[in-house]
Formats: C-alpha cells, sequence, structure tokens
C-alpha cells in the first residue's frame, strides 16, 4: 500500500503559525486515514519552531528552490530570520518520506514550508505568487510527487493508477 506524506494541519493538528488546524474534509482523506496509508509531519514544528509562532514569509517573491540554494531568505514578521528552521524541517520531512516510502506528499499550500502551487509573496501584504515552498522543493528535487489540498481527486486518480499501489 502506496503512503503519502500529509501536512500534519491538514489531518487536523493545531500546528499551523496561528495555533489552528487546515483540515482537509473529503472523502478520499478520510479514506486514506481509515487505510494507514498517511504518515503525517509538521516540518516547521518538527524544526523545532512553537505553535503558535509569528507568520514567516520566503522574502523578495523567491520560491524555496531559491532558499535551498542559499539565494533567498525566510523572516518571520517581527524580522527574525528562521531560514535554517525552515531549512532543517524540510529535511526531517524528507527523511520521513523515504523512511516511509512515501512517493506522493499532500502539503497545505501557501506554506512557506509546504506550498507547492502558491506561497506568499515575502510582503506580509496577503499577496500570493506561483511558486513552492521549502518542503515541497525538497520532496519534488527527490522524486516525491507533491499535491496541494486542492488537488486531493488529483492524487487520488494518480494512486488509482499506480501499478505499485
Amino acid at each position: 500500500m502506496l503512503k503519502i506524506l500529509v501536512s500534519a494541519c491538514l489531518a487536523g493538528h493545531p500546528v499551523r503559525y496561528d495555533g489552528a488546524a487546515k483540515t482537509a474534509h473529503h472523502a478520499w482523506f478520510a479514506r486514506w486515514r481509515d487505510e494507514g496509508r498517511l504518515v503525517i509531519v509538521c516540518p516547521e514544528v518538527a524544526a523545532g519552531l512553537p505553535t503558535p509562532r509569528p507568520p514567516a514569509e520566503i522574502q523578495l517573491h523567491r520560491s524555496g528552490a531559491d532558499v535551498l540554494k542559499h539565494a533567498a531568505s525566510i523572516l518571520d514578521d517581527t524580522g527574525a530570520n528562521v531560514t535554517a528552521l525552515f531549512i532543517a524541517g524540510a529535511e526531517h520531512a524528507l527523511r520521513r518520506a523515504q523512511a516511509e516510502n512515501c512517493r506522493y506528499a499532500l502539503l497545505a499550500d501557501g506554506s512557506p514550508s509546504c506550498g507547492s502551487t502558491f506561497i506568499y509573496d515575502g510582503e506580509f501584504s496577503g499577496a500570493t505568487h506561483a511558486a513552492a515552498g521549502v518542503t515541497a522543493t525538497l520532496l519534488r528535487q527527490h522524486g516525491i510527487r507533491v499535491f496541494a489540498q486542492s488537488q486531493i481527486a488529483e492524487l487520488a486518480a494518480v494512486i488509482a493508477h499506480d501499478p505499485t499501489d
């Protein structure tokens, strides 16, 4: 049975920066949970960031790939540089995914860690841009297919046609 790495907030854990969850309410998600497919992780909490915590964004309209190349940084809204923690969290998520043989990940979009189709632009204005966060990027660099919570049906279709499942 294929395992899926999942953002802890999507699994109902109150680990987001604001202390809330972002629970995925979808029949496929419930089925995967009941089947024991979900490998739940919050990269930010795993790296030692508290909950709640100040919101953080990748600066200057950059991406997780830029952060991993040390060409961009992640600051929280107090001005603290939390780049190293976000990289450590991404590395933790990758190790968990590899240990559990996850070939797929379902991550919370918008996050500087888990965003896979969009992230915030680094100005704390609420504006977003098309880019991926640090964890989503690192997982993809290691062959793990990443889906946003809005793509659950697409992930279900991919799994349904995966001959190894």
